[in-house]
Protein backbone atom coordinates (compact mmCIF):
# COMPACT_ATOMS: atom_id res chain seq x y z
CA UNK A 1 0.00 0.00 0.00
CA UNK A 2 0.77 3.98 -1.05
CA UNK A 3 1.41 5.74 2.80
CA UNK A 4 1.99 9.11 2.74
CA UNK A 5 2.56 10.51 6.40
CA UNK A 6 2.39 14.18 7.13
CA UNK A 7 2.22 14.70 10.82
CA UNK A 8 6.13 15.47 10.68
CA UNK A 9 8.23 15.74 7.68
CA UNK A 10 6.57 14.63 4.54
CA UNK A 11 7.13 10.88 3.95
CA UNK A 12 6.14 8.44 1.25
CA UNK A 13 6.41 4.23 1.53
CA UNK A 14 5.40 1.52 -0.57
CA UNK A 15 4.92 -1.50 1.77
CA UNK A 16 7.22 0.02 4.20
CA UNK A 17 9.71 0.95 2.01
CA UNK A 18 10.37 4.70 1.86
CA UNK A 19 10.24 6.46 -1.35
CA UNK A 20 11.60 9.64 -2.86
CA UNK A 21 9.13 12.50 -2.04
CA UNK A 22 8.90 15.80 -4.72
CA UNK A 23 11.93 17.83 -4.49
CA UNK A 24 10.93 21.07 -5.89
CA UNK A 25 9.06 23.16 -2.94
CA UNK A 26 5.64 24.03 -5.00
CA UNK A 27 5.36 20.67 -6.37
CA UNK A 28 5.53 19.39 -2.60
CA UNK A 29 2.96 22.14 -1.84
CA UNK A 30 0.32 20.60 -4.28
CA UNK A 31 0.75 17.14 -3.01
CA UNK A 32 0.63 18.24 0.15
CA UNK A 33 -2.88 19.84 -0.46
CA UNK A 34 -4.41 16.77 -2.29
CA UNK A 35 -3.62 15.33 0.88
CA UNK A 36 -5.37 17.57 3.50
CA UNK A 37 -7.77 18.23 1.92
CA UNK A 38 -10.76 16.17 3.40
CA UNK A 39 -13.07 15.64 0.02
CA UNK A 40 -9.40 14.83 -1.65
CA UNK A 41 -10.74 17.63 -4.44
CA UNK A 42 -8.45 20.39 -4.62
CA UNK A 43 -9.35 23.77 -6.51
CA UNK A 44 -7.45 25.24 -8.87
CA UNK A 45 -8.46 28.58 -7.31
CA UNK A 46 -7.00 27.29 -3.90
CA UNK A 47 -3.84 26.20 -5.67
CA UNK A 48 -3.19 29.47 -6.81
CA UNK A 49 -3.90 30.81 -3.35
CA UNK A 50 -1.60 28.63 -2.15
CA UNK A 51 1.39 28.97 -4.71
CA UNK A 52 1.09 32.22 -4.78
CA UNK A 53 -1.34 34.25 -2.71
CA UNK A 54 -2.46 37.44 -4.36
CA UNK A 55 0.13 37.63 -7.17
CA UNK A 56 -0.87 35.01 -9.43
CA UNK A 57 1.23 35.12 -12.61
CA UNK A 58 -0.62 34.73 -16.02
CA UNK A 59 1.05 31.52 -16.66
CA UNK A 60 -0.12 30.01 -13.24
CA UNK A 61 -3.08 27.45 -14.61
CA UNK A 62 -0.04 25.93 -16.73
CA UNK A 63 2.73 26.06 -14.26
CA UNK A 64 0.25 24.04 -12.10
CA UNK A 65 -0.04 21.44 -15.13
CA UNK A 66 3.28 21.46 -15.00
CA UNK A 67 3.79 20.90 -10.97
CA UNK A 68 0.92 18.24 -11.59
CA UNK A 69 2.78 16.40 -14.39
CA UNK A 70 6.44 16.09 -12.28
CA UNK A 71 4.44 15.16 -9.09
CA UNK A 72 2.87 12.08 -10.86
CA UNK A 73 6.19 11.04 -12.29
CA UNK A 74 7.54 11.27 -8.94
CA UNK A 75 4.52 8.66 -7.64
CA UNK A 76 4.70 6.42 -10.48
CA UNK A 77 7.50 4.15 -9.55
CA UNK A 78 6.97 2.34 -12.56
CA UNK A 79 9.18 4.52 -14.35
CA UNK A 80 12.10 3.56 -12.39
CA UNK A 81 11.63 0.24 -11.75
CA UNK A 82 11.36 0.19 -8.31
CA UNK A 83 7.68 -1.43 -8.17
CA UNK A 84 6.03 -3.77 -10.19
CA UNK A 85 3.65 -2.64 -12.21
CA UNK A 86 0.04 -2.01 -11.69
CA UNK A 87 1.34 -1.25 -7.70
CA UNK A 88 0.79 2.65 -8.19
CA UNK A 89 -2.60 3.53 -9.42
CA UNK A 90 -2.57 5.16 -12.79
CA UNK A 91 -5.44 6.91 -11.66
CA UNK A 92 -3.97 8.42 -8.64
CA UNK A 93 -4.35 12.26 -9.19
CA UNK A 94 -6.79 12.85 -11.62
CA UNK A 95 -7.80 16.15 -13.36
CA UNK A 96 -10.81 17.61 -12.72
CA UNK A 97 -12.69 20.52 -14.79
CA UNK A 98 -12.23 22.89 -11.84
CA UNK A 99 -9.05 20.94 -10.30
CA UNK A 100 -7.63 18.13 -9.40
CA UNK A 101 -8.29 15.04 -7.38
CA UNK A 102 -6.52 12.46 -5.04
CA UNK A 103 -7.76 8.52 -5.56
CA UNK A 104 -8.36 7.10 -1.85
CA UNK A 105 -8.10 3.81 -3.62
CA UNK A 106 -5.07 1.85 -2.22
CA UNK A 107 -3.64 5.07 -0.18
CA UNK A 108 -2.71 5.15 3.47
CA UNK A 109 -2.71 8.77 4.93
CA UNK A 110 -1.58 9.37 8.67
CA UNK A 111 -3.55 12.10 9.36
CA UNK A 112 -6.74 10.14 8.56
CA UNK A 113 -6.08 7.48 10.89
CA UNK A 114 -5.14 10.08 13.77
CA UNK A 115 -8.25 12.08 13.45
CA UNK A 116 -10.08 8.53 13.80
CA UNK A 117 -8.01 7.80 16.65
CA UNK A 118 -9.05 11.00 18.10
CA UNK A 119 -12.37 10.91 17.67
CA UNK A 120 -12.75 7.07 19.43
CA UNK A 121 -11.23 8.51 21.66
CA UNK A 122 -13.21 11.21 22.59
CA UNK A 123 -16.04 9.04 22.19
CA UNK A 124 -14.39 6.43 25.05
CA UNK A 125 -13.39 9.17 27.48
CA UNK A 126 -16.89 10.80 27.11
CA UNK A 127 -18.50 7.22 27.83
CA UNK A 128 -16.39 7.33 31.09
CA UNK A 129 -13.79 4.37 30.13
CA UNK A 130 -10.81 6.32 30.79
CA UNK A 131 -8.23 3.46 30.38
CA UNK A 132 -9.35 2.67 27.05
CA UNK A 133 -9.83 6.19 26.13
CA UNK A 134 -5.92 7.31 27.24
CA UNK A 135 -4.85 3.96 25.05
CA UNK A 136 -6.43 5.07 22.05
CA UNK A 137 -5.04 8.58 22.34
CA UNK A 138 -1.84 7.75 23.21
CA UNK A 139 -1.87 5.71 20.46
CA UNK A 140 -3.03 8.61 18.09
CA UNK A 141 -0.03 11.10 19.59
CA UNK A 142 2.81 8.49 19.10
CA UNK A 143 1.95 9.03 15.16
CA UNK A 144 2.97 12.39 15.28
CA UNK A 145 6.96 12.68 14.33
CA UNK A 146 6.79 16.68 14.73
CA UNK A 147 5.17 19.65 13.73
CA UNK A 148 2.75 19.00 10.53
CA UNK A 149 4.57 19.48 6.98
CA UNK A 150 7.50 20.55 9.30
CA UNK A 151 9.41 20.41 5.87
CA UNK A 152 7.26 21.63 3.38
CA UNK A 153 6.81 25.33 2.61
CA UNK A 154 3.25 26.39 4.02
CA UNK A 155 1.33 29.49 1.86
CA UNK A 156 -2.56 30.42 3.26
CA UNK A 157 -4.44 26.83 2.45
CA UNK A 158 -1.53 24.44 3.69
CA UNK A 159 -1.49 26.73 6.81
CA UNK A 160 -5.41 26.23 7.79
CA UNK A 161 -4.85 22.74 7.60
CA UNK A 162 -1.78 22.36 9.56
CA UNK A 163 -3.11 24.81 12.55
CA UNK A 164 -6.23 22.43 12.53
CA UNK A 165 -4.25 19.44 12.65
CA UNK A 166 -2.17 20.80 15.36
CA UNK A 167 -5.14 21.93 17.76
CA UNK A 168 -6.36 18.24 17.26
CA UNK A 169 -2.98 17.62 18.74
CA UNK A 170 -3.09 19.90 21.97
CA UNK A 171 -6.66 19.11 22.15
CA UNK A 172 -5.94 14.99 22.07
CA UNK A 173 -2.81 15.87 24.47
CA UNK A 174 -5.14 17.52 26.90
CA UNK A 175 -8.03 14.81 26.97
CA UNK A 176 -5.44 11.95 27.35
CA UNK A 177 -3.88 13.68 30.38
CA UNK A 178 -7.80 14.16 31.50
CA UNK A 179 -8.04 10.46 31.03
CA UNK A 180 -5.04 9.45 33.19
CA UNK A 181 -5.93 12.30 35.81
CA UNK A 182 -8.90 10.26 36.14
CA UNK A 183 -6.83 6.73 36.47
CA UNK A 184 -5.33 8.47 39.42
CA UNK A 185 -2.22 8.70 37.22
CA UNK A 186 -0.82 11.86 39.48
CA UNK A 187 2.69 11.08 39.92
CA UNK A 188 3.31 9.75 37.00
CA UNK A 189 1.71 12.48 35.09
CA UNK A 190 4.36 15.38 36.98
CA UNK A 191 7.34 14.78 34.69
CA UNK A 192 5.28 15.09 31.84
CA UNK A 193 3.29 18.33 32.75
CA UNK A 194 6.45 19.89 33.61
CA UNK A 195 7.47 19.64 30.00
CA UNK A 196 3.95 20.27 28.54
CA UNK A 197 3.78 23.68 30.42
CA UNK A 198 6.61 24.51 29.32
CA UNK A 199 5.94 23.95 25.53
CA UNK A 200 2.26 25.60 25.93
CA UNK A 201 3.48 28.19 28.29
CA UNK A 202 -0.33 30.29 27.74
CA UNK A 203 -2.49 27.30 28.20
CA UNK A 204 -3.87 27.65 31.73
CA UNK A 205 -5.79 24.22 31.51
CA UNK A 206 -2.46 22.26 31.36
CA UNK A 207 -1.12 24.62 34.07
CA UNK A 208 -4.25 23.39 36.20
CA UNK A 209 -3.76 20.20 35.83
CA UNK A 210 0.15 20.26 36.54
CA UNK A 211 -1.17 21.88 39.82
CA UNK A 212 -3.40 19.64 40.63
CA UNK A 213 -0.97 16.61 39.76
CA UNK A 214 1.51 18.09 42.20
CA UNK A 215 -1.24 19.12 45.23
CA UNK A 216 -2.18 15.34 44.61
CA UNK A 217 1.70 13.98 44.51
CA UNK A 218 2.00 15.66 48.04
CA UNK A 219 3.93 18.39 46.99
CA UNK A 220 2.11 21.20 47.77
CA UNK A 221 5.02 24.07 48.34
CA UNK A 222 5.84 22.42 44.35
CA UNK A 223 2.49 23.20 43.29
CA UNK A 224 2.30 26.94 45.20
CA UNK A 225 5.55 27.48 43.24
CA UNK A 226 3.78 26.22 39.65
CA UNK A 227 0.98 28.83 40.45
CA UNK A 228 3.10 31.41 41.26
CA UNK A 229 4.68 30.90 38.03
CA UNK A 230 1.92 30.71 35.49
CA UNK A 231 0.80 34.16 37.32
CA UNK A 232 4.05 35.78 36.66
CA UNK A 233 4.00 34.36 32.71
CA UNK A 234 0.12 35.54 32.05
CA UNK A 235 0.92 38.53 34.03
CA UNK A 236 4.40 39.38 31.81
CA UNK A 237 3.18 38.21 28.34
CA UNK A 238 -0.74 39.42 28.31
CA UNK A 239 -0.35 41.21 31.56
CA UNK A 240 -3.72 39.29 32.63
CA UNK A 241 -4.24 37.68 36.08
CA UNK A 242 -4.78 33.37 36.36
CA UNK A 243 -8.37 32.36 35.60
CA UNK A 244 -10.98 31.76 38.23
CA UNK A 245 -9.97 28.33 38.14
CA UNK A 246 -6.45 28.23 38.90
CA UNK A 247 -6.54 30.64 41.54
CA UNK A 248 -9.45 28.40 43.23
CA UNK A 249 -6.52 25.84 42.76
CA UNK A 250 -4.28 28.21 44.68
CA UNK A 251 -6.71 28.63 47.75
CA UNK A 252 -7.58 24.81 47.71
CA UNK A 253 -3.62 24.44 48.38
CA UNK A 254 -3.48 27.13 50.87
CA UNK A 255 -6.23 25.69 52.92
CA UNK A 256 -4.73 21.93 52.53
CA UNK A 257 -1.83 23.48 53.79
CA UNK A 258 -2.44 25.49 56.72
CA UNK A 259 -5.00 22.74 57.52
CA UNK A 260 -2.10 19.80 57.88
Amino acid sequence: MLSFRVLGPLEISLDGRNLPAPRGPKVRQVLSLLLLEPSGHVNNSAILEELWGQDVPRTAISTIRTHIYHLRRTLDQNATGLTPPGTVPDDLIVTRQSGYSLCPDGVHLDSARFLTQVREGDRLLKAGEFAAASDRLREALDMCRGVTLTDVTCGPVLLQHVRHLEEVRTRALEQRIEADMHLGLHRELVPELRSVVAVHPLNEWMHAQFITALHRSGRRGDALHAYQNVRKILGDELGLEPSPVLQRLQRQVLTAAAAS
